[in-house]
């Protein structure tokens, strides 16, 4: 199969997994509303970095997760602690000051490592690389030589650091688009990420 395809394929699953409201995506718009495009686009940087040796990890476990599907149950456990740590950390942020994001001042924290730390935190981006891969796997629509593996990694970096990059680029246009409540995106994170604990908590039971 043409390395072409692999590249689209990872383009294609990174940038679609993350296109609804999430955390990470949801850190972008917020940075570009506080401090600017440039920031998003350095924090935005900053999570495509530590994706690309999430993908890698995936692509290893991927060959012993059919065989011990232990594995991706331990990534859900450890997601939803840090996810409800996480909302809760969110919640209390948009307890100490409801006021317009425009009207904020920037903080002294760095965009680029803010998008490093939260995408280390993100423990589901490993499971579901590997459901990717599995699924095209099923399909012989991916293999696990080096030239394939490469381009697969270099395709889903590339959208997840497109699809951040466009909430930083139009996060005007969404705060236009939603009103008051991109006036309060440490509400919306909070929300965001205790649904997603919740939701995986309830997975591990059914």
């Amino acid at each position: 199969m043409s390395t072409a395809y692999i590249l689209f394929f990872g383009f294609f699953f990174s940038f679609a997994g993350s296109i609804t409201p999430s955390m990470l995506n949801m850190t972008a718009l917020k940075i570009s509303l506080e401090k600017g495009r440039d920031a998003a686009n350095n924090y935005a940087l900053g999570v495509s970095i530590v994706v690309l040796p999430q993908i890698y990890i995936a692509v290893l476990l991927t060959k012993y997760i059919t065989k011990n599907p232990k594995i991706l149950e331990t990534f859900d456990k450890i997601g939803i602690v840090i996810f409800f740590l996480l909302s809760f950390y969110f919640y209390n942020e948009s307890k100490k000051s409801k006021v317009k994001v425009d009207d904020q001042k920037p903080k002294k924290d760095t965009p680029f490592l803010t998008g490093v730390t939260l995408s280390l935190l993100n423990m589901f981006s490993i499971p579901f690389f590997c459901g990717i891969i599995i699924l095209l796997d099923n399909f012989n629509l991916f293999y696990f030589d080096t030239v394939s593996v490469l381009f697969f990694i270099l395709g889903s970096v590339l959208g997840t650091f497109y699809i951040l990059f466009l909430y930083g680029k139009f996060a005007k246009t969404i705060q236009k688009k939603t009103g008051k409540l991109i006036r309060d995106i440490n509400l919306i994170l909070s929300i965001l990420t205790g649904l997603v604990a919740v939701f995986t908590l309830i997975k591990l039971f059914i």
